[in-house]
């Protein structure tokens, strides 16, 4: 007899679970379902689907809780379903056809490959990450979809959640689109901002920036943070960026931004700091994800945060919790 109960078993019909989320996602069910209740002919239809295959789909997408039927084969999205849509609150659906991308998905079935060789085996395949998304335009777009879904609790969070007084010049190096640079500009009107990216990035930013209406307020420079970062900032943010990358190459980052920084300059990371025992921790998931898609990448725990800043020329001075499972962490300049 098979015990159904325990991590094994849970992650095996886990899969099952989420490559039917993952294929409602892919296919728009949700979109087609937002204007009221459909029957599997007509939805197959509308996502250009297999009707019977379509069916099957349902009948799990129901017990998932995701859809309810109204009437045999008929079936309308529930409230949890709405979460599968395109640009409503809380979306999670680049999410889900990002975690099924080729790539991606590629990265975590060859985990045991990685995990022997000590290199990920997507990096073997594919090559770098953004080098991957560089040549897969659409893979990227969902990327950047999902990144900014994570990041919108994060926004509202690192705005209050931090003392910016006495902060004229903030800069947030790799900044992105600029969403974490604009919450804290929004609650802070006598602040500037500097972002610092990639020059096609930083374009990017420039448009979202200018149509929130705080392009005026801000700088924009491009370049490579491991060259060097812009300098005089009171502030600087490293969000999601470490873990992005090995010790080595992480320190040297840290220690551009060092450099950088006025003589009473602050750095902050917004980062995942990993228990150091064996309590769950959303971070430990992320791991797996680090080790499958980078060179090096990783979450850490808070020593491993505190030596690497100390190597750098900074103090870890504090950790600020934040929503899901992230924390703030502040140091500051031996």
């Amino acid at each position: 007899m098979i015990d159904s109960t325990g991590p094994a078993w849970d992650a095996i019909i886990g899969l099952s679970r989420f490559a039917a989320l993952a294929a409602m996602a892919e296919l728009g069910c949700a979109e087609h379902l937002a204007a009221g209740p459909m029957d599997v002919a007509e939805l197959a239809k509308a996502c250009d689907a297999h009707e019977p295959s379509l069916a099957r789909l349902l009948r799990e997408l129901e017990a998932l809780g995701v859809v309810r039927a109204v009437a045999p084969g008929t079936y309308e999205l529930t409230e949890e379903g709405q979460t599968l849509r395109d640009g409503v609150p809380g979306s999670m659906r680049s999410a889900l056809r990002m975690a099924a991308e080729t790539g991606y998905w590629y990265a975590m079935g060859n985990l045991a490959q990685t995990v022997k060789e000590g290199r990920s085996a997507f990096i073997s395949r594919f090559g770098p990450l953004y080098g991957y998304f560089q040549e897969q335009p659409e893979a990227a777009r969902l990327f950047n979809e999902y990144m900014a879904i994570r990041a919108a609790p994060l926004e509202a969070a690192l705005a209050t959640a931090y003392d910016f007084t006495g902060v004229k010049t903030f800069v947030d190096i790799a900044g992105g689109t600029g969403h974490l640079l604009a919450a804290v500009l929004d609650q802070h009107p006598g602040m500037r901002g500097v972002l610092f990216d990639i020059a096609h990035v930083v374009e990017n930013a420039r448009e979202s920036l200018n149509a929130r209406g705080l392009g005026d307020r801000c700088e924009f420079e491009s370049g490579d943070f491991f060259e060097g970062v812009p300098e005089g900032g009171d502030l600087y943010l490293l969000a999601s960026v470490i873990h992005n990358w090995s010790d080595e190459a992480s320190l040297r980052i840290l220690t551009n931004v060092r450099k950088a920084a006025l003589p009473h300059g602050r750095l902050l990371l917004l980062e995942m700091v990993l228990p150091d025992d064996g309590t769950p921790h959303i971070g430990k998931d992320l791991d797996m994800r680090m080790l499958a898609l980078t060179e090096g990448g990783m979450e850490r725990t808070l020593g491993e945060h505190t030596r690497l800043l100390g190597e750098a020329g900074f103090t870890l001075s504090r950790v600020l919790p934040l929503p899901a499972g992230a924390s703030l962490i502040e140091a500051l300049p031996r």
